[in-house]
């Protein structure tokens, strides 16, 4: 599992979505695809900021980049 996201959080997420029980593997799972989703949102925050002429990622950034990911 991902270190930035526990199998704890994982269990909360989906039990928020309405899962009545969680396994271990379902948790494992959602950690690795939220990493490899947020990594991509990231590049492309980081990029945006670059393209504007800053070195800092703003707020901005992050909810431009995750926009096809939130509709």
């Amino acid at each position: 599992m991902s270190e930035e996201f526990t199998f704890s959080a994982m269990h909360r997420l989906l039990k928020k979505a309405g899962a009545e029980r969680v396994g271990e593997d379902a948790a494992t799972e959602l950690s690795r695809v939220l990493d490899e989703i947020g990594l991509r949102i990231c590049r492309q925050a980081v990029e945006l900021a670059s393209h504007a002429g800053r070195k800092t990622v703003k707020a901005s950034d992050i909810q431009i980049a995750a926009k096809p990911y939130l509709e």
